[in-house]
């Protein structure tokens, strides 16, 4: 490995740079990007529960004691449910464009990767071939060794710059796609919720309290 960036010239380190870091941002958005992880089926249907059953203090507690996305949009309308429609509507706005940056975590520095690379692999090409063009005028060309050396040094350098930049592209636009879809799925979510909240509000809906578990006679 170090051979082959010693061909390469100058421009494989901070290619090298790149590749680990488009690697590790693919693998940190492949774990913490998973619609499991962000809007998980549990959390959607006891948060719905609870506050359709009127439950919405519990509600606020639950969203205390697991900060996600979802649920601190959803704190925040719970926290204004005593505020006009629009109000709610306007608090859940505001936070959920607080949210949005996190699911976009680290996207602009992968797009970033997937643009600079080709170029680095550019700028490798064109010092390689100033080296062959000062070897030829310098040796003449005859000096078939020291030619291939330059000429290698302009192809590894496009070849790693590809190889680089096309998985990242496709990758942050994978990304992108996967975490406008989840926006959109905490858009609707947070609306259903914002209406149930509403609903018991309106209706004058009480809290009701949940009851405890009595051990029977035969656990004891």
């Amino acid at each position: 490995m170090i051979e082959f960036l010693k061909q390469g010239g100058p421009v494989m380190w901070p290619l090298s740079l790149c590749s680990v870091l488009a690697l590790a941002i693919i693998a940190e958005r492949l774990i913490n990007l998973r619609p499991a992880k962000v809007l998980p089926d549990d959390e959607v249907e006891h948060l719905g529960s609870l506050i359709s059953g009127g439950l919405l203090e519990q509600a606020e507690d639950y969203c205390e004691r697991r900060p996600g996305p979802l649920t601190n949009i959803v704190a925040a309308a719970l926290d204004a449910r005593s505020e006009p429609p629009e109000g709610i509507r306007q608090v859940v706005v505001d936070q959920g464009r607080q949210e949005v940056p996190r699911l976009q975590k680290y996207l602009g520095v992968l797009g970033t990767v997937a643009s600079v690379s080709p170029l680095l692999g550019l700028l490798g090409t064109v010092l390689g071939m100033i080296e062959v063009f000062r070897i030829v005028s310098n040796q003449g060309i005859g000096q078939a060794d020291s030619l291939a050396g330059g000429i290698s040094q302009a192809m590894i350098t496009t070849a790693a710059g590809l190889t680089i930049a096309i998985p990242s592209l496709v990758a942050y636009n994978a990304f992108s796609d996967r975490a406008n879809s989840l926006i959109l799925e905490m858009e609707r979510l947070a609306l259903v919720f914002i209406k149930q909240i509403m609903h018991q509000r309106d209706s004058g809906g009480v809290e009701k309290p949940v009851p405890l578990a009595v051990p029977s006679e035969g656990g004891q």
